[in-house]
């Protein structure tokens, strides 16, 4: 005859799978994202808003599920942030003239946020 399992057990706990890949845990500074945030467009003439943490993506930095962290974000409006994503960012470069790596590196140099430059051995 068939019987029950006890209700007050569980079931072992499943190890989740690894795929291999080391991830760098992501960074965040909110610090410094506000201080991105204060700035006006990073696109040259454009005065809109609001504006957005806009993340740049490299192949190091970049695949799915995986968040650039802030030490890569520029600030961009709500139009230009849509338009780097849909165009992608060698083309959205090239349209507007900049250079995003030099930008968001010239942001991180300006930042008040020391705890992030120390982290990224900036100070």
């Amino acid at each position: 005859m068939w019987s029950r399992a006890p209700y007050n057990r569980l079931p072992p706990k499943r190890q989740p799978q690894r795929s291999g890949i080391l991830r760098v845990p992501e960074k965040a500074w909110p610090r410094h994202e506000r201080f991105v945030r204060s700035h006006h467009c990073s696109v040259p003439g454009c005065r809109c808003g609001p504006i957005h943490f806009a993340h740049i993506r490299s192949a190091a930095n970049s695949g799915t599920g995986i968040k650039p962290n802030a030490s890569f974000g520029i600030s961009l409006c709500d139009m230009h942030h849509l338009e780097q994503h849909d165009i992608g960012q060698p083309a959205f470069e090239r349209k507007y003239g900049l250079d995003l790596f030099a930008l968001a590196t010239e942001f991180v140099r300006r930042s008040p946020d020391i705890a992030m430059k120390k982290a990224l051995a900036y100070a």
